[in-house]
């Protein structure tokens, strides 16, 4: 089922994946470009495994100048003004961080267990990778909210509630569009990828760069409407 030039286009994708991840981590913890929120130190290098050079390149001009030692380098109070574009897509990218580790931990939990509904690994697969998104982009969404807002843990959640559950299942719509696409359509009858197969994270990054693209116009309403903090 699975051509030799996409399996090497899929470890391709996967490796630069992952260097554009370690290359953020460094820059934070050798670096000592640390976030100003601690969340983001998270969010930044779980966005490269699926976006790669562009999250790399969207850190190094978004993100590295939040540290406090990029501002104190270049002389600077605080971090200088960011596009509106760009403020909405750090707010994706914080929301797309919880889906996309939900999502990984479903799939690998699905498949080493050997879960199925109606024959297929796909359904359970949708499930549980929306239930740890959501419980994972809450927490995302508290740890960012809670602090800025100066909240208790109970309007804390509230506020993450209310900003990262419209957010979260509209980057999950297009991640899971595209899976199910992938699943139905694009694959043989009969066959199946699975987690063991470098083609199937290679169609996950796929999926969760148009969960991002789903996610974009809802961001941007929650952040114009001052439900969700701009970052």
């Amino acid at each position: 089922m699975e051509f030799d030039w996409l399996i090497a286009l899929a470890w391709l994708s996967l490796a630069l994946a992952f260097a554009c991840a370690s290359v953020i981590i460094a820059d934070i913890l050798i670096g000592k470009h640390r976030q100003h929120m601690w969340v983001m130190e998270l969010v930044w290098p779980i966005t490269a495994l699926y976006a790669g050079p562009l999250a790399l390149w969207f850190y190094w001009r978004y993100g590295r100048p939040m540290s406090t030692k990029w501002q104190q380098d270049r002389g600077l109070a605080g971090p200088p003004n960011k596009p509106r574009w760009a403020t909405v897509s750090v707010g994706v990218s914080h929301c797309g961080a919880g889906c996309t580790l939900g999502d990984i931990i479903a799939a690998t939990l699905v498949f080493l267990v050997g879960v199925e509904i109606a024959g297929r690994a796909l359904w359970p697969e949708l499930i549980g990778g929306y239930v740890l998104a959501l419980i994972l982009g809450l927490a995302f969404q508290y740890f960012a909210i809670a602090p800025m807002r100066d909240l208790g843990v109970r309007d804390g959640m509230l506020a993450a509630i209310k900003a990262d559950v419209l957010s979260l299942t509209a980057f999950e719509i297009g991640l899971f569009g595209w899976m199910v696409f992938q699943a139905l359509v694009l694959v043989p009858a009969g066959d199946a990828l699975h987690p063991n197969s470098p083609v199937y994270w290679l169609g996950m990054q796929v999926g969760m760069c148009l969960g991002f693209a789903t996610a974009y116009p809802v961001n941007s309403w929650l952040i114009r409407r001052g439900i969700k903090e701009a970052m």
